[in-house]
């Protein structure tokens, strides 16, 4: 994939309403690109650093796409359970013992926006979560993402948090998507992995609403300082698209403003 395109390319703004009869774009900030065609399709407050919750965890992958063999085994400790329930984050079930490979733990990652998979493989590939930000920091300055700072691991709520933009999450799914383990791995609806001697059994569902039929990935975000946030990638007419909706006031109201980006910029020839 290429890098995202600047602004200076962008078309005519969509409408507000999108195509007839749509919703607004209710997203407080947000990005599309064709990739395929080098142009930005829609602009928002792109370049407005705001804290992007669960997203943070595309880059965690990234990351440890980087450092790590999908066959290496992960102990899942006592901590890393403890960090999910104490934050209240999302989680991916496991339990402290559990011996997971990496590949099933990007799954956690990726699909139920698992914190105690985000906190494992950090631990283990930093090594220690303030040398895996520091990580993911390097890499954000290597993809040009200018106004990206991280500070955890898996986006949760800290004073002086994590902040990026709607062009630096987009550049960064440009970037993630070029790799296919990733790449399949964010279009998967349902990954179950069977138990054995070194783990139970576990079933992890996407929480992107878009797929299959509308999109092809990427994740999920919420914070209440962050709002309702979404990455996404889909294909129409040909044409790879990639956008961004941060700051959106519910569930329903980001897939909306994702799925009125991407009706306009069909109706503008793609």
């Amino acid at each position: 994939m290429t890098a995202a395109p600047s602004t200076s390319a962008t078309r005519a703004a969509l409408p507000a309403s999108g195509r007839a009869g749509a919703a607004a774009v209710t997203a407080k900030e947000a990005y599309l690109v064709d990739v395929t065609a080098g142009t930005v399709e829609y602009a928002r407050r792109q370049t407005r650093r705001v804290p992007v919750a669960s997203l943070t965890k595309v880059m965690t992958a990234y990351v440890v796409r980087r450092s790590a063999s999908l066959d290496d085994l992960v102990t899942v400790s006592k901590d890393d359970v403890r960090h999910a329930a104490a934050n209240g984050a999302t989680h991916a079930g496991l339990r402290a013992g559990e011996r997971l490979t990496v590949r099933d733990l990007l799954y956690a990652l990726m699909l139920p926006s698992g914190a105690d998979a985000a906190n494992a493989l950090a631990r283990r590939y930093g090594p220690g979560v303030k040398g895996f930000v520091a990580k993911m920091n390097r890499a954000a300055k290597t993809l040009g993402m200018r106004d990206t700072v991280y500070k955890n691991a898996d986006g949760l709520p800290k004073p002086g948090g994590d902040r990026s933009t709607a062009q630096d999450q987009v550049r960064l799914a440009n970037a993630v998507l070029a790799d296919p383990v990733i790449a399949t791995i964010a279009r998967t609806a349902r990954y179950a992995t069977g138990k054995t001697a070194v783990h139970r059994a576990h079933v992890w569902r996407n929480t992107n609403r878009l797929l299959p039929d509308e999109a092809q990935g990427l994740k999920t975000g919420y914070t209440r300082p962050a709002g309702y946030c979404l990455l996404f990638t889909s294909v129409r007419g040909g044409h790879t698209l990639v956008g961004a909706v941060l700051g959106d006031r519910s569930d329903a109201a980001r897939y909306g403003s994702a799925r009125v980006l991407l009706d306009g910029a069909s109706a503008n020839g793609v």
